[in-house]
């Protein structure tokens, strides 16, 4: 009887543990750098600063650049592959930093929002991605 009770007991304890972890499975947190000239990386700088220093950071983040000879250079800013932010940054920027910190805060501010319209959403008939 004590056997059959300690593998119940096992049992029910690793199926707690296997739910808890699906809920932490993604890690979050994330700001990838995916940006090629020293704009790039320097408003790449800026920006993950600013946002690691306003907000806690539950959500990841993709800063790409594509850089272009007479326009300078096109930073977008993904959140769950759809574009937040998308900026042509010109190659004598001197107020990249300002440009950085705006950004940083309208991605955060679009961010909540979309989660917000995410729990407030009615899926009760379908789906998210059936919407």
């Amino acid at each position: 009887m004590k056997r059959l009770a300690a593998r119940v007991c096992l049992c029910l304890a690793l199926l707690h543990g296997q739910a808890q972890a699906g809920a932490e499975d993604e890690m979050m947190g994330f700001i990838v750098d995916n940006t090629i000239s020293h704009i790039g990386h320097d408003f790449y700088h800026a920006f993950s600063d600013r946002l690691r220093a306003t907000s806690r950071l539950d959500f990841n983040l993709v800063v790409r650049e594509r850089p272009d000879a007479r326009w300078g250079s096109l930073v977008t800013v993904e959140y769950e592959r759809e574009v937040l932010y998308r900026r042509f940054l010109p190659p004598n920027t001197t107020q990249l930093n300002d440009e950085a910190i705006a950004a940083a805060d309208l991605v955060r501010q679009q961010i909540i929002q979309r989660k917000l319209q995410r729990l407030l959403q009615d899926t009760t008939d379908l789906e998210r991605d059936e919407l």
